[in-house]
């Protein structure tokens, strides 16, 4: 598969995540939760997918697993508190993240944190692998979890959303 050159779709070099962003996407996601119910907020989540990440899901298309493991090592990088592990194979990219920078940071703050926060993960990542013939599957949750991306394939078992913990404060 082709190597993409920056693998983020930021047009700045995104040096600094900003942490206090997390307030603003736990909010949106209560304000969602509270108007819509946990299938609107689900359906935003995957909107968010398929159109706002729709250079990333293009760009996997393109670079296959590599681009996908470039992406998230370029993405952890620029979060602040982020401890993450990623192995790739020809088959899977798997994102271990040890600590979750938006739950540590809406921890430390004493913000009160959506129960289903961690759902996002699933929901938006999903919708960014489909269009590249990928899915995703999530394990653990609440400030650390495993996110396996793979290709595409009958013999994956769909995504338990049991599987992802809720996030607690």
């Amino acid at each position: 598969m082709k190597r993409i050159e920056n693998p983020l779709p930021m047009t700045d070099d995104k040096s600094v995540g900003a942490a206090d962003f997390y307030f603003a996407i736990n909010a949106t996601f209560r304000f969602i939760l509270d108007r819509t119910g946990l299938e609107g907020l689900r359906k935003y989540w995957t909107d968010l997918g398929t159109s706002y990440f729709a250079p990333v899901s293009e760009r996997w298309k393109v670079g296959g697993l590599t681009a996908v493991s470039d992406y998230w090592k370029a993405f952890f990088e620029a979060e602040p508190a982020a401890e993450v592990d990623i192995q790739s194979s020809e088959t899977s990219v798997v994102v271990n993240i040890k600590t979750c920078p938006a739950i540590k940071h809406l921890r430390e703050n004493h913000r009160p944190i959506v129960s289903c926060f961690c759902q996002h993960c699933y929901f938006i990542s999903e919708a960014m692998a489909a269009p590249a013939g990928m899915t995703v599957r999530i394990l653990g949750g609440n400030g650390s979890c495993q996110q396996n991306f793979h290709w595409r394939s009958e013999s994956i078992e769909p995504q338990d959303l049991n599987a992802i913990k809720d996030a607690t404060c």
